[in-house]
């Protein structure tokens, strides 16, 4: 997109009405980068959840965003919007979106961030096609870092792709893929900062057990993560390069990964990886299954 384009599609999007159904970590990550990064003012954002008070009372407290429970409020809030984010829970995405069905119309974009919930079967819970866009992005959308693989139903518009992609461009980086790719993506960046936390907490804890302070430990494996990442990022080599770089011949770099690929380091990984993008999957298949019976 032009530098024209971008502005006007942000222009565009701080007119808009936005509401989430569901209030969990997700909405709450996209929310909190779209206000962060001046996308658009908490009064334009509504986050409804079914229950738990508490939980809405805190993101109300927190960003100034709309909250209410579920009730005759939460039927205009969804009957105003121009963008409804569906982010409720996988399992609670059958009964969920088969009750907002008569408050959804045809001008309305739809963006799904519930992990393997295919656009055919929102199709199918709406009961008619829809502009619907279907994402998975990961919990660093909080802090503007995010990933997110954008998806499309064959009645989303340009513009309204210029509008999801902008969205979460403000929280990160997209990648526009085929709608086959999503597990991938699951696999790859959805469920992937988890899995360097647990590496860094495993590199914590295996520090203190040398004997450094945890405050040390956790500083030290930080910023060694993060450097690492922006060393890829800004220098544009391939990690390999790099990590040839650091490891002396018979010095202590080899010495470790030596025995991490003897443990088969890589093949944990990659099995994670790919049991991830399996798991999205089969959620997918279980909802499909149930809207058959």
């Amino acid at each position: 997109m032009s530098i024209d384009t971008d502005t006007k599609t942000i222009d565009r999007i701080q007119s808009l009405q936005i509401a989430f159904y569901g209030a969990g970590s997700m909405a709450e990550a996209i929310a909190r980068g779209m206000i962060n990064q001046n996308l658009t003012q908490p009064k334009r954002i509504a986050m409804l959840n079914r229950q738990n008070a508490d939980r809405l009372n805190e993101l109300n407290s927190q960003y100034g965003v709309q909250t209410i429970l579920q009730g005759s409020s939460n039927e205009a809030f969804l009957k105003e919007a121009d963008i409804i984010f569906l982010a409720m829970k996988p399992k609670d995405a059958v009964e969920a979106i088969a009750g907002i069905k008569p408050y959804i119309s045809e001008h309305q974009l739809i963006i799904s961030v519930i992990a393997g919930l295919s656009i055919s079967s929102i199709e199918l819970l709406l009961g008619r096609k829809l502009p619907i866009v279907r994402t998975m992005p990961n919990t660093s959308c909080t802090i503007g870092l995010g990933v997110t693989g954008i998806s499309y139903s064959e009645a989303v518009t340009k513009e309204q792709q210029l509008l999801a992609e902008a969205i979460f461009q403000s929280v990160g980086i997209t990648s526009v893929v085929e709608e086959n790719y999503q597990d991938a993506i699951t696999g790859v960046s959805g469920s992937g900062p988890a899995y360097v936390y647990y590496f860094m907490e495993s590199m914590i804890d295996a520090a203190k057990a040398m004997g450094l302070s945890e405050t040390a430990a956790k500083e030290l494996v930080t910023q060694t993560v993060l450097g690492a990442a922006e060393m890829v990022r800004a220098t544009g080599e391939e990690p390999a390069e790099l990590r040839h770089k650091v490891t002396s011949p018979n010095g202590t770099t080899q010495a470790a990964l030596e025995l991490m690929s003897q443990q088969g380091l890589a093949e944990t990984i990659a099995s994670g990886m790919k049991r991830s993008a399996e798991r999205a999957a089969e959620i997918g298949a279980d909802i499909e299954r149930s809207l058959k019976k």
